[in-house]
């Protein structure tokens, strides 16, 4: 049947039938940040669209009114390329608009307000200073450039924000999944005396030093939600650096209520080994892995799992990053006095059945905790090390002697963080013998698994990845291993007997993890030696 020929003096324009728009999901749909980033943010928020991907040569659009015709016309003639437009809820395009930072400016622009109040420590509820009045009007640009930055950063789930001074300009830093990434382009260096004055005024430091380290801290009110942020200025020869920690007590409250082993992402037989010492009446368990490597996450996944009303939990901690119901937290105060190791002393006259240490630096506290471990009590701890037999040295650094340390200790686990795949973008990868080889694995070894490589969207905004999951080393004390430790055997005879015990190494862990499909060669590379170099 052929289509009616409109009538002289009629319009030419023909509606598309809806049916030739088909509805698309964003929330199971890829963006390609890419694409996102080389369209101008504003014509997608005018004309409510965002581009999904390259398809047979044409750019797909996912509109939220595909029938509108002009607005179709429109972008032909903007973006000079040969289009489809697709289907999608209105609030799904809006939660991709909003996942830009850029975008996120543009909309704060537009009279979304971004309301940020500052909280000394010791301030109650109703004492706020409004971050106006901490500076004259001609500073308001400074003023919104910090809080904007405050503000993506935490849209961005990162955990420190880098200003750092350079020859070129002054650049920001987002620290996000353990990895460093530009937040915009590099700001003039003019600016940069100013921004960290700033962020002096809200930790309360002093402005006008600028030879020395200062270290600080301030709380935000972003949006009703109270956010801890440590600052540490350092100068440097081009200026003053700022490193600024983010601890968003509330959103870990909120995460850590439904906290468990498994969501750390550790294999089914470690779990299992780890749940049956975390059990033990007493002794010492012990974590070890550099800053940041999740030690603390760790023990607290395991606490949350132990703890009962029967028992009585204290922890002593620097600073009490989580809170967790049930347990007695105790922070440690250096500039008061109270240390870990008083602390620890304190905490022995409570009465505790089980005892969380936040990090042993010093030969008291190694001394108190393990003789506390020795006397009847569960001691959760962690220490500096780079692998589970490392500690050993690092106990007999602080003057410990091996027997006490080997007959108080039940177990110590060595963790690693590895960036964990978008499961939105990930791609599928088949790895060449010569990458297998790299990384001492047999051609044999890829028909075991699924393996992908990073994409780029706009959820993970353009990284490939999205959290990170744990991989450990974990080894179980028994009598073979105890007496080869206590009699300072080779670390070639211990590693054996811990293999024997069913110790898997990080190496292992992390290689699994590959073979799964949940990240990649190049990040486990980054975290973990190859087995034998």
């Amino acid at each position: 049947m052929s289509p009616e020929i409109p009538a002289p003096g009629e319009s030419t324009l023909i509606t598309p039938p809806r049916e030739l728009y088909p509805a698309l999901d964003l929330t199971r749909e890829a963006v390609d940040f890419a694409l996102f980033q080389a369209i101008p943010l504003d014509l997608m928020l005018r004309l409510h669209f965002v581009p999904v991907r390259e398809e047979d040569g044409k750019l797909l659009l996912a509109m939220a009114d595909p029938l509108d015709v002009p607005a179709q016309d429109l972008l032909r003639l903007q973006l000079k390329r040969p289009l489809r437009f697709c289907a999608a809820p209105a609030a799904q395009i809006q939660e991709v608009l909003k996942k830009s930072e850029s975008g996120q400016k543009v909309l704060d622009e537009a009279g979304e307000a971004l309301k940020v109040q500052v909280l000394r420590e010791e301030d109650l509820d109703d004492e706020v200073l409004d971050l106006e009045r901490l500076t004259d009007k001609d500073e308001a640009p400074i003023i919104r450039l910090v809080d904007t930055t405050l503000f993506n950063a935490l849209q961005r789930r990162a955990s420190d924000i880098h200003l750092e001074s350079t020859s070129g300009g002054f650049q920001i830093k987002y620290r996000i999944d353990g990895s460093l990434y530009p937040a915009a382009e590099p700001i003039d260096r003019r600016f940069a005396s100013p921004i960290i004055s700033r962020i002096k005024v809200m930790s309360e430091l002093d402005i006008s030093e600028k030879r020395k380290p200062q270290d600080g801290r301030f709380k935000l009110k972003v949006r009703g939600r109270a956010i801890d942020f440590r600052v540490s200025i350092m100068p440097t020869i081009h200026g003053e650096d700022a490193v600024i920690r983010i601890l968003d007590k509330e959103n870990l409250a909120e995460e850590f209520k439904s906290l468990s082993l498994e969501i750390l992402g550790f294999s089914q037989h470690e779990l299992t080994r780890l749940r049956r010492f975390a059990k033990e009446p007493y002794g010492m368990f012990l974590v070890t892995g550099p800053t940041g490597s999740g030690k603390t996450t760790t023990l607290y996944a395991i606490l949350s799992e132990i703890r009962n009303p029967e028992d009585k939990i204290i922890t002593i901690e620097d600073p009490v990053e989580y809170q967790l119901e049930g347990v007695t937290q105790i922070p440690v105060n250096e500039k008061k006095g109270l240390t870990f190791a008083l602390g620890l002393r304190s905490i022995l006259r409570h009465d505790p059945d089980k005892i969380l240490v936040g990090e042993i630096r010093d030969p008291e506290t190694a001394a108190i905790a393990i003789q506390s471990a020795l006397t009847g009590h569960l001691v959760f701890t962690t220490v500096h090390a780079n692998n589970v037999f490392d500690v050993l040295g690092r106990f007999e650094h602080m003057g410990v002697p091996v027997h006490n340390f080997v007959s108080a200790l039940n177990c110590v686990l060595a963790q690693r963080l590895v960036k964990v795949l978008c499961t939105k973008c990930k791609k599928p990868h088949t790895p060449t013998a010569q990458e297998l080889k790299d990384n001492g694995m047999d051609a044999a070894w890829a028909d075991k698994g699924t393996f992908f490589e990073k994409g780029g969207c706009v959820d993970c905004h353009g990284t490939g990845f999205r959290g990170r999951q744990a991989i450990i080393e974990f080894l179980g004390m028994n009598d073979e291993v105890r007496e080869l430790m206590t009699a300072q055997a080779g670390l070639r005879e211990i590693k054996a007997a811990a293999r024997r015990s069913g110790m898997q190494s990080l190496r292992e862990s992390a290689l699994e993890k590959v073979r799964l499909g949940l990240t990649t060669f190049a990040e486990i590379n980054k975290v973990t030696f190859r087995e034998g170099s």
